[in-house]
């Protein structure tokens, strides 16, 4: 899955989806996808990150209270 920093607006190969997916989990396992060459797994903060549509990622994935009122 691709999505991109709010930063730059660089893309980021998602590598890890369940990280993604857990909202206990504040960042990911991700590759850059800058340039021709294939750049080493890194680190990004799920708050850094939107998809490329620019929305913000789902409040499951982010908040761990996310069903409480």
């Amino acid at each position: 899955m691709f999505l991109k920093t709010r930063q730059d607006g660089s893309l980021v190969e998602v590598i890890n989806l369940q990280q993604l997916f857990d909202p206990f989990s504040t960042a990911v396992q991700g590759r850059l996808h800058a340039g021709e060459e294939l750049q080493d797994p890194d680190a990004f903060l799920k708050a850094d990150l939107l998809f490329p549509s620019e929305e913000l990622l789902p409040r499951c994935w982010v908040d761990p209270a996310y069903q409480r009122p």
